[in-house]
């Protein structure tokens, strides 16, 4: 398995747990009463802060565990920005619809969990389309 299919790998797995977290412990922070009522700050800040470490972690253990992580070839390049335009887009996407949302003046928690569900979309949608890519071929256009 190559070094960047082994990143993206870690970066989908991390962004569905890290974002699987968060949505349990503002669920449960509901206890019945509206959503918009649930304290979500600190659940969204360390959840992203765990994913985010939790990726520095696993990257630097699997780099030195790799043999391959410097070796990138043009293949290498042309699936990582395949990737990173296809989990873009959900990043324009969740920031476009939080700005519709902000000008509707809709309450501040679906601000927040809108981008963060764009920002937890992009990073598990661009890590499958790399992980597809190099498991069953790419073809540029």
């Amino acid at each position: 398995m190559a070094f960047e299919e082994k990143r993206a790998w870690i970066m989908a797995v991390l962004a569905v747990c890290a974002y699987g977290t968060y949505l349990a412990v503002v669920l449960a922070g509901a206890g019945g009463a509206p959503l918009t009522e649930a304290s979500y700050g600190a659940a969204l800040l360390w959840t992203v802060g765990a994913a985010v470490v939790g990726q520095i972690v696993l990257d630097v253990v699997v780099s030195a565990v790799s043999e391959d992580s410097n070796q990138k070839d043009q293949r290498d390049r042309e699936i990582l920005r395949f990737g990173d335009h296809v989990g873009q887009s959900f990043v324009v996407v969740g920031g476009v619809a939080a700005l519709c949302m902000a000008m509707a003046e809709l309450n501040h928690f679906w601000i927040a969990n809108t981008l963060y569900a764009g920002f937890a979309l992009s990073a598990v949608l661009g890590s499958v389309a790399k992980i597809v890519a190099y498991r069953r071929g790419f073809q540029p256009w």
